[in-house]
């Protein structure tokens, strides 16, 4: 695909980056030279310096022939302004970061396909680490109303060496939860767990459930916050 995003700051940047390594072919756009410098030596994207708002620099950049527009400008007016024009050019897959709430109807209108918060993903993330510790991620879906936990198998918690038809079948296990993916160790790849798998020490497992049952869900593993490991993280994503 080619995905063309609207500003070079550490999203912009990060994402493109990213992208990269998915075999995305990524151009940038930004007003700040040093910037598109950057993402051309450093990143090794396409950059085209001046407003990602201006049609002819719009143009110059191949919108036309842009599969995906992404909108990570400094502020939510030019991140709307992006994506309108992106529209008017027959662009359908738009994704834009909003900063203030109080834009999400304007993107709805503008019918931005994907819009996120930044600010509300942070919080959100940092409340979790808080109220979850045990739990290593934790992803929401339909407005909140179901839960992905991706939580540790240490050795001595309770369902270590079990498969998960043992587990689903326990009357303990709480109802409205599933085990749907399964990572032997850290290197391995994901899988997709039948009800023969069993749960290696040291594995990781992503469970599906509702909000009210995560308690019930880490309390019947006998998973502990002390299980897991010091995550330092030394470079910021966004």
């Amino acid at each position: 695909m080619y995905i063309l995003i609207g500003g070079a700051g550490l999203m912009g940047l990060g994402l493109a980056q990213q992208l990269l390594k998915l075999d995305h072919t990524v151009a940038i756009i930004d007003i700040d030279p040093l910037a598109c410098r950057f993402a051309r030596e450093k990143i090794g994207v396409m950059a085209f310096e001046g407003s990602a708002v201006s049609t002819t620099v719009l143009l110059e950049a191949g919108i036309r022939q842009a599969d995906a527009v992404v909108a990570t400008l400094r502020n939510d007016a030019l991140n709307l302004a992006l994506t309108t024009l992106s529209r008017s050019y027959g662009i359908s897959h738009i994704v834009v970061r909003m900063r203030n709430r109080e834009f999400i109807e304007a993107y709805r209108l503008a019918q931005a396909s994907h819009i996120i918060n930044t600010v509300d993903l942070a919080v959100t993330t940092m409340a979790n680490a808080i109220e979850y510790p045990e739990v290593e991620s934790m992803m929401h879906f339909e407005q909140g109303q179901v839960e992905v936990l991706k939580l540790p198998v240490p050795g001595d918690c309770y369902v270590a060496g079990r498969t998960v038809a043992q587990i689903s079948q326990d009357p303990r296990f709480p109802n409205s939860s599933l085990i749907i993916g399964y990572q032997c160790h850290v290197c391995a790849n994901l899988e997709i767990p039948n009800g023969s798998t069993v749960l290696e020490a040291n594995s990781t497992i992503l469970v599906v459930t509702r909000p009210e049952l995560v308690h019930q869900v880490i309390d019947y593993m006998g998973i502990h916050a002390s299980h897991l490991p010091t995550i330092e993280v030394s470079h910021p994503n966004l």
